[in-house]
């Protein structure tokens, strides 16, 4: 860890030498290379490389697949962070193909989607977490041990009937998962529709534990579900499973969160519970578990201020003062 936090100080140091907002690339040998674009430093990075991304905007185009190991780490999506240069934006969305296994999303703002594997080609153990994305897309079944955890998540979400692990997000629903785990979440979408809209659909042999459900409390649920084989056990907002968590004389989530800002799956919202209801959540939903990350910040340095004189000192010395602080 010492070693990352000096490779990630010293790149730190050369961006704000260069005077340019830049895009530090480093290696597994702790080489760092700075590029000012996402698609340069996607292409130009050796697998197993770690891009860390600034506050700032970062365009990317769909022609950009990344076919090898990378781990793209960003300041975070909160705007009350304290970093100086304000959260990470990845505008478009992020293709991971053929060689890309073990990648790693950590901490953006994704304005499009994630999407894993493609027809005829899986890609495995691909990490999403700490981002407030549109959707999580596979497209192979054969694309092993997918990890979503603590996310904002806006749009339903379709796993490719692979086994994803499903962990302390906030989502609107998803659908397609076989043999996989779905535990500690927050449902949020209102109702059940249908097969591609709805928000818990075409799920196998899977474990279901410590959500809310809200979208699978109607009576219909049991038969107009498509699924099989799960085990569904201690959920919150459905009568399907057994041993579910009731609240006496709750009558809507509006009553339950601090803040349920009509569902809408953004950091303005608060899904923490209200005093009253305090006992309950590390019984199910996003701060059960091992928990959720409010601050969204992966656990690597950022800058908390910064000064860099406009000239250099008699000596010929530029004068940089910065102050850095660890995420969490």
């Amino acid at each position: 860890m010492k070693k990352l936090f000096m490779t990630f100080i010293f790149a730190i140091v050369a961006t704000l030498a260069a005077m340019a907002q830049q895009i530090s690339v480093v290696t597994t040998t702790g080489a760092t290379t700075l590029y000012r674009t996402l698609q340069d430093a996607i292409e130009g990075a050796d697998p197993g490389s770690v891009i860390y991304l600034p506050g700032g905007g970062f365009p990317i185009s769909n022609d950009v697949k990344i076919n090898k190991k990378l781990t793209i780490i960003g300041i975070g999506h909160k705007s009350n962070n304290d970093n100086v240069d304000g959260f990470t934006t990845i505008g478009g969305n992020l293709w991971f193909n053929e060689g890309s296994s073990g990648s790693a999303v950590i901490g953006c703002f994704i304005t499009g989607n994630i999407y894993i594997g493609h027809d005829d080609t899986a890609v495995n153990d691909v990490l999403i977490r700490y981002c407030n994305l549109n959707c999580v897309d596979i497209k192979h079944s054969a694309c092993m041990e997918t990890i979503v955890n603590q996310n904002y998540i806006r749009e339903t979400c379709s796993f490719g009937n692979s086994n994803a692990r499903i962990t302390n997000n906030v989502l609107k629903g998803f659908f397609r998962i076989d043999g996989g785990e779905i535990k500690y979440n927050n449902l949020t979408a209102p109702t059940w529709s249908d097969a591609y809209t709805g928000s818990f659909n075409y799920v196998y042999n899977t474990v279901v534990t410590n959500n809310l459900l809200l979208c699978v409390w109607v009576d219909n649920f049991a038969s107009d579900f498509r699924g099989g084989g799960n085990v569904f056990t201690n959920n919150f907002g459905t009568t399907y499973g057994e041993d579910n968590i009731e609240i006496d004389g709750l009558s809507s989530l509006e009553e339950l969160y601090e803040k349920w800002n009509g569902g809408q799956i953004t950091p303005s919202s608060n899904f923490h519970f209200k005093e009253e209801y305090k006992q309950y959540e590390n019984q199910f939903g996003i701060y059960a578990g091992d928990g959720f990350n409010d601050n969204q910040l992966a656990p690597v340095p950022y800058i908390v201020g910064k000064r860099v004189d406009t000239e250099t000192d008699s000596s010929g010395k530029l004068n940089v003062k910065i102050r850095v602080k660890a995420g969490q």
